[in-house]
């Protein structure tokens, strides 16, 4: 019988079991990266890319986007932690873990010759009471005092922070995140809260600023001049050069008469002036504009005790719009006192090697800035990236104010609920919801990896705690600090129950999505295609620069 060739040479085709296996061996191998970062004694990757950049980080969702993955399946992974990245902010590397370990636990199913369709199903089943039963386990923090409600949701930051490299000042940061989400109210936009990074100094030296702070801007001279405090100013937003224009290219003026050049400079004279006078008679006192404030604005304000700040950048300037209350004008003309914003002190100050203009005490105090310090910008950077996961988690808790222990408790005690169920199923999938309970289990069994603990020790201990009739153990989990087990929930490690929610959703779909297949074709062209366009494009620069040389002669 002939072969039949019904895709083109060099087509690669991998089909069945096989191409299943080699699936489940890449994902778990990226599940293997982000292993080791999971939890308060996760080490950090530090990862070196073409350019020559190198950034350090422990949150899974940056590790993944920095690892070049090709392998089509794995990729997958990396979009599951970036959905839980912008959906919750934090628990990606769990995200991850999750979902590898399920399709760890498949894989000798699947060796054995278990139809995938089987183990999906049963997945997804699992998986649905698995939810059920966290949001059965969460506790609401509803209902309490505003004092109450801020000390829970620092406790939810500091579990978020614990596993980041600002770990050690984890109190610091968490009351700095609860009163920063707070001070933006319900408007949740998360540009409302700035970070601003200043190296220099330590990282106690970082304070939050109940309003806005941005870096002094270019200045010009008589800058010096200018006074640098104020109280209860009215502010001024601009989107206008306040400089002289010069013409547009090659404009053309004849004149007939040499005295009329005089009146052609003093018109343009007169136009910068009217709009000074214009800023001065709003009685503002602070003008910002996003667009350039020459010499010549900043001397006449000066001399008029107005402070002045150009090429102000658009976030800041929308940002103090949103605090002080009032509107950007692209005009001078007719300005009200409605579109004027104020804030109660104004002030520019020194921090580290930078100085910066702060806006305190803002009526509709609608934003908040952290200005964070510390030594080497990579571990600003970090700072920042552990900062707004911790931002990420405070603005989740206030939404859905449910939480659940961490520490591996709830993933215990889902395992050990689920274990229960599969004994109540005929079938074989008594089987695969047991493997999908065990599979679970990799979270606290990875903290005490980290941590260095006996993992089969500390797991034992947990299971027999999470066994008791009494539903007493149902809070317990890993104790990274003394490497035995300990009530998560009184120790005050807990996670908003949406994070964990989300996790085994995106982990069980992903898991199901890469069971569910089982061939992967490629195509030969594109490859070649991009190796062709890459060495056309080399070939027709360096003709063109031969021929231009030739020219000249």
């Amino acid at each position: 019988q002939p072969q039949i060739i019904l895709l083109k040479e060099g087509t690669d085709t991998s089909q069945g079991k096989a191409q299943l296996l080699s699936n489940i061996n890449a994902v778990t191998a990226v599940g293997d990266v982000v292993r080791t970062t999971l939890g308060p004694r996760g080490m950090d990757k530090l990862i070196h890319d073409d350019k020559g950049s190198v950034t350090i980080s422990n949150d899974g969702a940056t590790i993944m986007k920095l690892l070049d993955i090709v392998h089509p399946a794995a990729k997958i992974l990396v979009d599951i932690a970036k959905s839980q990245d912008s959906e919750v902010g934090d628990g990606t590397t769990t995200v991850v873990l999750l979902a590898a370990e399920f399709l760890k636990e498949a894989k000798p199913f699947v060796e054995d010759g278990v139809h995938s369709q089987n183990l999906i199903r049963s997945y997804r089943t699992a998986s649905t009471l698995a939810i059920e039963k966290v949001k059965e386990l969460a506790v609401s923090i509803e209902g309490k005092s505003v004092e109450e409600k801020k000390g829970l949701l620092a406790k939810c930051a500091a579990t978020t922070l614990s596993s980041k490299l600002i770990g050690g000042e984890k109190e610091f940061f968490a009351t700095m995140v609860v009163d920063a989400v707070m001070a933006i109210g319900d408007d949740d936009r998360l540009n409302l809260i700035g970070i601003k990074k200043v190296p220099g100094g330590n990282m106690r030296d970082s304070f939050l600023v109940d309003g806005v702070a941005f870096k002094k801007t270019f200045s010009y001279a008589g800058f010096e001049q200018q006074p640098k405090k104020f109280l209860n100013p009215k502010i001024l937003l601009l989107n206008i050069e306040l400089e002289l224009k010069s013409e547009k290219e090659n404009a053309e003026i004849r004149l007939s008469d040499p005295s009329q050049y005089q009146s052609i400079v003093d018109a343009e004279w007169n136009i910068i002036y009217d709009k000074l006078d214009k800023c001065v008679e709003s009685g503002a006192k602070v003008v910002l504009s996003r667009l350039a404030i020459g010499d010549l604005a900043t001397q006449y304000f000066a001399d008029r005790d107005i402070f002045c700040a150009g090429r102000v950048a658009e976030e800041d300037l929308n940002r103090v719009a949103a605090a002080a209350g009032g509107t950007v004008q692209t005009s001078v003309n007719n300005i009200i006192p409605e579109v004027l914003g104020t804030c109660e002190i104004f002030e520019e100050k020194q921090v580290g090697g930078e100085r910066f203009n702060i806006f305190s005490g803002c009526p509709s105090g609608r934003t908040a800035t952290i200005v964070l310090r510390g030594g080497a910008d990579q571990f600003i950077e970090e700072a920042e990236r552990s900062l707004h996961d911790a931002i990420m988690i405070v603005r989740r808790a206030v939404k859905n104010s449910t939480v659940v222990p961490g520490g591996g408790a709830i993933d215990m005690e889902v395992s050990k609920y689920l274990r229960q169920h599969s004994r109540t199923i005929a079938g074989k999938s008594q089987l695969f919801i047991n493997s999908y309970a065990k599979a679970l289990e990799v979270i606290p069994r990875q903290l005490c990896d980290n941590a260095g603990f006996d993992a089969t020790d500390v797991l034992n201990k947990l299971r027999q705690k999470h066994a008791m009739q009494s539903g007493e153990g149902a809070s317990y989990g890993v104790d990274i600090n003394t490497g035995g087990i300990a009530d998560s929930y009184a120790n005050f490690v807990w996670e908003p129950a949406v994070v964990k929610i989300n996790a085994i959703n995106a982990a069980t779909e992903a898991a199901c999505l890469i069971l569910s297949v089982d061939e992967t074709v490629k195509n030969p062209k594109s490859e070649s295609a991009q190796g062709d366009a890459a060495t056309g494009a080399m070939g027709r620069g360096r003709g063109g620069g031969r021929g231009r040389g030739m020219r000249r002669r």
